[in-house]
């Protein structure tokens, strides 16, 4: 297995992951236009014995000049707890620092995971006005539950 940027191939693949999670109400399902228009803000976890089987996903979009999100994390249920949703977490952090980010959040339903990556919690009202552009589009808006959790690099 390892970690590196998702290629248009992928894209089917990464929706399959997004949409199993998210019929279970972990996360947002994504469109398939949705997710070529951001290709480049993806990293995926590859089985190497199986090339282009997927096994895991994870997203650095930005949102403002100095933030970013970690989005989209997903990891099939035959490798979680292996360590890899840390690695695909850090590897957009790593990313995100390159691009001179100084701070990334994300919106959870399980923040000790990220607390344990150096994350804290915050109140949704710290982040700006354009992350709740997004949040409107959302069915579960406004009682989705998720916790807003951030990191200053």
């Amino acid at each position: 297995m390892h970690i590196r940027k998702a290629i248009i191939h992928d894209i089917k693949a990464i929706q399959k992951i997004l949409n199993y999670y998210a019929k279970k109400d972990f996360l947002l399902p994504r469109s398939l236009s949705e997710l070529y228009g951001h290709l480049r803000d993806y990293f995926v976890l590859e089985n190497t014995d199986q090339k282009h089987m997927i096994q895991g996903v994870c997203g650095l979009g930005i949102s403002w000049e100095d933030l970013a999100e970690i989005k989209s994390l997903a990891i099939s249920e035959g490798h979680q707890s292996e360590g890899w949703g840390s690695q695909l977490v850090e590897i957009c952090l790593e990313d995100a620092r390159s691009l001179g980010i100084k701070k990334v959040f994300a919106l959870t339903y399980i923040p000790d995971f990220f607390v344990k990556l150096g994350f804290r919690e915050v109140e949704k009202s710290v982040l700006p006005n354009k992350i709740w552009a997004d949040c409107l589009k959302c069915p579960k808006f406004p009682d989705c539950g998720e916790i807003a959790v951030l990191i200053e690099l």
